[in-house]
Formats: structure tokens, C-alpha cells, sequence
């Protein structure tokens, strides 16, 4: 930074307190781990929610002045004072003893990674005095209140976030990409306001609870070997809709509902050549009938006019309604009887193909035509390099954009959004590498989309069998 380099939100250790509330173009306070004493001055490139959300990648602040720079090297050339962090017995001393308090109270202070990986002390956010009050209406300490707001999030990320696949994970990861982003909107998690103080104990109230299992894998680092999802504090967990996170969020920091699949059902026209077939039972050219309500129909109709074979049940006789309906020019003069499923089955082929698509509390919507399925292709670019495409992503209520920053972060790899050739208002999103394997475990284990509708993950496979 003392060359003019910004900070990169990767180089920040996120404290066990969470990131001090922070907005766009704040004026912030960089310190270094073990040390209250800032070391350089800059502006916020994104929110607090918004560095969440990017997964802590990205640029983070923009360098103004820094310890040892050239505006440094005009003055005393002084070291930073020595501070001791907050919490230590050492009283601290002022931030800046020759500035006046009154321009410091808007800085904020982020700590940022030295030469440890360890997580430090948030020091930049004010003690909140509000008291709030229960359904009893009695007063709710504020240590109270940062306890329910912990375990709230704590059980919404174990219950909606996590997955088994994820084990083990960091709990400093746990922290920063599960927990804190499950809080809701306009609040923040401080564990050091709560009365556990620090994760590691929260966590080892959580295990002796046995709703998960944390082990220190590597030499002072703790990670979530296991949880159990059957427990009952978890599985009887329900998160408020008002105060629901996105599953996915985007780079903007935005906040969506809980994904929900859409309900499609397969619908079929009536043809005016289909007509006769289906006018006895009420129904007009143009009606839309799902696949159990065809059937139903043409059983309807098979026995009305007495068309069951009197030797075999199987088959089905043909009649000249029939055979105008069903049968090609060709087949008329040869064909006299069908089974019961070829006849349903031509039965549909020949019908307007349509289909019906429900999203959670709105209104259907019917479009002709079958649903494009989510499509997956690798191609393969300059110097051997594979780059993976997903299209109609938003046919199933997914934004392309959130998706590419989940898979992004899912994979460590480069994800952006282009235009669908051929396509209005659509877009495809490309990302870096052969990910046939990630995209498949988000699309259908964490967004829930049925198999049938996701095209191209049988590549995945054939690829495995070679391996």
C-alpha cells in the first residue's frame, strides 16, 4: 500500500465480531493485527453487506495516505504508536492525538492481515444502547438481544446455507460467508456484545448441544466436521419471510426471498383434427388438458363407444374417429387395433404442445411450446483453455447474476454474464474451466431444480469413466 497499491478485500481478516457497518465512501481507518494504530487512510469501495456478499473478494478500499509513503517521508518520519487492542488491560490510547475528536467520528476502523491469518478485534463499532422489549413486553438487555440475534442466524445458515457437501469448513469461513450474511436486514451480528464473547465459544456451546462437531484439523485452526441436520433445534427452525436473506446475492448487496423451484405442468391443446376425439366429453378446440386429464379422456371415450378388444383388454379398437385422429395415411389400411399406451401416447404427440409455469405466490403463467431446459455446455477457447456456458438460467426465477457470483465463489473462477445470441433479453453466464460437476450440485442440490429440466451434466459422467 505504501507503493500506491489499494487494499484488496482478500488481505482482510474479518474479527470474530463481524465488519464495522460501513457504507460505500466512508472515510475508514486501516490497523494492522495486535494494534489499535492505524496505519493508513482510505475510502470504502463497497458497504459492509456489500464486501459480504462478494465473498470478500474485489477491491475493498481505495489508499489515500499510508505509514511510510511520500506524504509520510515529508514529516518526522515517526513510527505508528502503540496501542493495545481493545479488550487488553493496556488503557488505550487516543486513535489520533493531534486531530480533533470531532473529525474522527465518522472513520471506521477494518483490520487487515499482516503476516497471521489469526482473526483480531473489532474496534470500529459503537456499543448500542437501544433496549429492545419481548412479546411480554418486558426489557430485552442488549446482550439478550445480540444472543437471539446469534442464534438466529446461527440456526438460518445451518438449516439453509450449509450443505453436507461444504464439511469440513473453516469456522472463520462459516463466520464470514454463512453466518453473518443470514442476518437480517439492517442488523448485525456482534458476537463480542453477546454473552459467549467469542465464536470459539459459541461454537463449543453449539457442540455440547450436539448439534455439530467442531475439530482443530491443523495446528490452530478450527473447522465444522459435522452437523446434525435431525436435531431438533435445527429442523424446527423456520425463518420470518420479512427477514429471509437471498440464497443468493449479488455483487450490489441486494436481498432477494428464498428461492422457491417453479411448479411446471405439461399442458395440451386441442387441434381441430383432435376435435372429435375429445368433443364428446365437453371439451372446445383450444382447451388446454394436462397429461392424466388426456387420458382420462380417451378412456372415457374408448368405453363409451365400446372400442375395448373383447379378446384381449390390452388393445384398443380401431374406429374411424380414431384412425382420422391418430393414425398416419399410410397406417389406415393396416393398422386395426393400438395398445392402450401407444394410443395415449399418439394420442399427445399430436396435440399443441404448452406448458404451465407457477412461481411461489404468483400468478400462473401458460407460454407454448415445451420449457427450455437449463442447457450446459464446455467449449473449449485459445491455448487448450475450457470455459463453461449455462443458458435459461431466468425461465426457472434464477438471476443470472447471482448465479454467476455463487458459482464463483463456489469454484474460485473467473464468472461473467454475455448476451444469448438470438435471444432478447436473455443472457448466458461463462465461467472459467470444465464445472460441469459444481454447476450440477448448485442446480440441483441447492436450488432444487428437477433433473429432467438441466441438460448437459451427462457430459459429467461419460468424463468420470474415462478418469
Amino acid at each position: 500500500m505504501a507503493g500506491g497499491a489499494d487494499l484488496m478485500l482478500p488481505g482482510v481478516v474479518v474479527p470474530s465480531t463481524g465488519l464495522p457497518e460501513v457504507q460505500r465512501g466512508s472515510l475508514c481507518a486501516v490497523i494492522l493485527v495486535g494494534s489499535r494504530a492505524p496505519v493508513a487512510i482510505g475510502v470504502a469501495n463497497m458497504s459492509t453487506r456489500e464486501m459480504l456478499a462478494s465473498g470478500m473478494k474485489g477491491k475493498g478500499f481505495n489508499i489515500l495516505h499510508t505509514y511510510k509513503d511520500q506524504l509520510w517521508a515529508i514529516g518526522d518520519r515517526s513510527g505508528p504508536p502503540v496501542i493495545a487492542p481493545v479488550g487488553t488491560e493496556a488503557a488505550p490510547e487516543p486513535l489520533f492525538p493531534h486531530v480533533p475528536e470531532t473529525q474522527l467520528e465518522h472513520l471506521c476502523l477494518v483490520e487487515v492481515a499482516a503476516d497471521t491469518p489469526q482473526v483480531g478485534e473489532d474496534i470500529g463499532v459503537e456499543e448500542d444502547r437501544e433496549e429492545t422489549q419481548d412479546s411480554e413486553g418486558c426489557p430485552e438487555s442488549p446482550q439478550e438481544a445480540m444472543d437471539n440475534l446469534l442464534n438466529k442466524c446461527f440456526f438460518h445458515a445451518l438449516r439453509y446455507k450449509v450443505k453436507k457437501s461444504d464439511l469440513p469448513l473453516l469456522t472463520s469461513t462459516f463466520l464470514r460467508n454463512h453466518l453473518f450474511s443470514s442476518c437480517p436486514e439492517g442488523q448485525q451480528v456482534d458476537i463480542k456484545k453477546s454473552s459467549y464473547k467469542k465464536l470459539s465459544r459459541f461454537l463449543q456451546v453449539m457442540q455440547q448441544r450436539k448439534i455439530l462437531q467442531v475439530k482443530e484439523l491443523s495446528k490452530g485452526v478450527e473447522s465444522i466436521v459435522e452437523v446434525d441436520w435431525k436435531h431438533p433445534d435445527i429442523r424446527s427452525f423456520v425463518a420470518p419471510v420479512s427477514e429471509s436473506p437471498a440464497l443468493a446475492e449479488d455483487m450490489g448487496g441486494g436481498v432477494e426471498p428464498l428461492y422457491q423451484p417453479p411448479e411446471i405442468i405439461s399442458l395440451y391443446g386441442i387441434s381441430a383434427k383432435m376435435l372429435p376425439l375429445f368433443q364428446e366429453s365437453g371439451h372446445k378446440k383450444g382447451d388446454l388438458l394436462t397429461p392424466s386429464d388426456v387420458r382420462n379422456v380417451v378412456i372415457s371415450y374408448v368405453k363409451t363407444n365400446e372400442l375395448v378388444h373383447p379378446e384381449n383388454k390390452n388393445f384398443v379398437t380401431v374406429n374411424p374417429v380414431i384412425c382420422d385422429c391418430l393414425l398416419d395415411k399410410s397406417e389406415q389400411n393396416d393398422i386395426t387395433h393400438l395398445k392402450w399406451d401407444d394410443l395415449v401416447t399418439r394420442c399427445l404427440e399430436r396435440m399443441q404442445h404448452s406448458h404451465q409455469v407457477t412461481f411461489l405466490g404468483c400468478a400462473p403463467v401458460i407460454r407454448k411450446g415445451n420449457i427450455e431446459p437449463i442447457e450446459i455446455s464446455v467449449a473449449q477457447r485459445a491455448s487448450n483453455k475450457k470455459v463453461t456456458m449455462i443458458r435459461n438460467l431466468e425461465l426457472y426465477g434464477l438471476d443470472p447474476s447471482s448465479f454467476a457470483s455463487q458459482l464463483q465463489q463456489r469454484v474460485q473462477a473467473s464468472a461473467n454474464c454475455t448476451p444469448l445470441p438470438g435471444a432478447k433479453d436473455r443472457v448466458q453466464v461463462q465461467i472459467q474451466g470444465n464445472q460441469l460437476s459444481q454447476i450440477g450440485k448448485l442446480l440441483l442440490e441447492h436450488f432444487k431444480i428437477p433433473r429432467k429440466y438441466v441438460h448437459g451434466l451427462e457430459l459429467t459422467a461419460k468424463s468420470g469413466k474415462k478418469k
